[in-house]
């Protein structure tokens, strides 16, 4: 996940077009990312994965789309802020009701 912010999105699509462009020039598709990702300046790996998640994205691939994946993070994001509101709440309602019954108490 760092890698793709060290490659410019233009970067990451050219790479992408390439494979596709070229990937009948190749025995596999495997083979094609293993000959463009040096030229690149990436690893395989990390060719293989945008090349992957550009297939999802565009339908070809079963798996969740770029687009799921960033609503699924701000949906977790959200989720954590609210449970850490909750906690918040709880605990104030606990003080507030142990200093009143400490009010009540005097």
């Amino acid at each position: 996940m760092n890698t793709s912010k060290r490659y410019a999105p233009e970067v990451r699509q050219r790479a992408v077009r390439m494979v596709f462009d070229h990937v009948a020039d190749y025995p596999s598709q495997w083979a094609a990312i293993g000959a463009i990702a040096p030229k690149i300046g990436c690893t395989p790996e990390t060719l293989r994965s945008w090349v992957r998640q550009t297939e999802r994205d565009a339908g070809r691939r079963e798996g969740t789309t770029t687009s799921e994946r960033d609503r699924i993070k701000a949906l977790e994001r959200e989720n954590r802020e609210l449970k850490q509101a909750n906690e918040i709440l709880r605990k104030a309602s606990a003080y507030f009701a142990q200093a009143e019954l400490d009010r009540r108490g005097k």
